[in-house]
């Protein structure tokens, strides 16, 4: 690799022309995905409430076929239904392995996208994966409904499902703004004196909304999904500070408790960093908490949200799982 290294008076690295090659280290289906870029939706201005309806009416298009198939194939009933008010697609496996666990599952989608009919495949494969019944939060989304509405809905709904389930008996995850979530939810049912989860998955997680991690600049243009920039962070923040945990997880205060935690990201995530320094908050303030980084993997795995994984989507997958049943034996 023939590329010139220069640092600057701030100490800042200026990489001249530099080629990153598709890695030999990975499976074929995670090469062919990384040489096919995700089409980055436009992001209009944060005032734009209609401009913004008609992205994610389209964005929410692209999986369609995905989702169609997740429906029609795996061995899960869902049904629909008003849970404190707020809409949540209820999975239940035809088999059911552990009838006294449920698993919560908070949709990812930038929080703005993703919602509805894909919020409810995804509680189809979470119930399928963890052979439980699963809540799949359908939370009120921006332009109309930004923060803290998605949190409120989420207090709602845990108030009424550990009703019915012992919290010790429930996982909660989700990915990418669905660990944002569900990383803020646990913190916020902490401090509103409700039990918490009895474990937490985090997928390629957004952890600092400031943006000040590491990857955030290194892997810009390297992740072929997830793009640095745009107006979703102030869409859906609408004004709050960014630093306020239920926003950033990341500043929380985890000596007051936290489940054991499962993390996930890889080497191309442009998250990466907010992963990995969310781990290490946890382990200082003596939180169970296991980092897992796939080699090459971008934001959100190899194609596994537009139905076509590749075996290290699998693989992920089964860790999770594995995870959990360790968990919450």
């Amino acid at each position: 690799m023939d590329f010139t290294v220069t640092l600057d008076a701030q100490g800042n690295l200026h990489l001249g022309p530099r080629v990153v090659p598709l890695p030999t280290s990975i499976s074929e289906n995670a090469r062919r995905f990384l040489a096919t870029p995700f089409p980055s939706p436009p992001q209009p201005e944060i005032t734009d409430k209609e401009g913004w309806k008609k992205v994610v009416a389209a964005a929410d298009r692209m999986f369609e076929r995905a989702v169609d198939h997740w429906l029609t194939s795996l061995p899960v009933t869902v049904e629909t239904r008003a849970i404190a008010g707020v809409s949540v697609h209820q999975a239940t496996p035809h088999t059911i392995k552990y009838p006294e666990r449920a698993h919560f599952r908070i949709h990812g989608g930038a929080w703005v996208f993703m919602g509805g009919k894909y919020a409810k495949a995804e509680a189809a494969m979470t119930a399928a994966e963890m052979d439980c019944v699963t809540f799949g939060l359908d939370y009120r989304m921006p332009p109309d409904h930004p923060y803290p509405a998605a949190l409120d809905d989420g207090v709602a709904v845990w108030r009424e499902v550990i009703k019915q389930y012992d919290p010790r008996k429930i996982a909660m995850s989700g990915a990418s703004a669905g660990g944002n979530l569900s990383a803020a939810l646990t913190l916020r049912v902490r401090d509103e004196g409700l039990p918490m989860p009895g474990a937490i998955g985090l997928l390629t997680p957004a952890t600092d909304m400031t943006r000040a991690s590491d990857t955030f600049q290194t892997n810009a243009g390297i992740d072929t999904v997830l793009r640095p920039g745009g107006n979703v962070v102030a869409l859906y923040a609408d004004g709050h500070d960014l630093t306020d945990p239920y926003l950033s997880p990341l500043f929380g205060d985890f000596t007051k408790g936290f489940p054991p935690t499962f993390l996930q990201s890889g080497t191309r995530d442009l998250l990466l960093s907010d992963t990995v320094r969310l781990h290490r908050a946890l382990l200082r303030a003596g939180v169970p908490a296991e980092l897992h980084v796939w080699e090459a993997m971008p934001h959100g795995g190899f194609g596994a949200i537009f139905g076509s994984a590749a075996p290290e989507d699998t693989e992920m997958s089964e860790a999770l799982v594995a995870f959990v049943d360790r968990v919450l034996r």
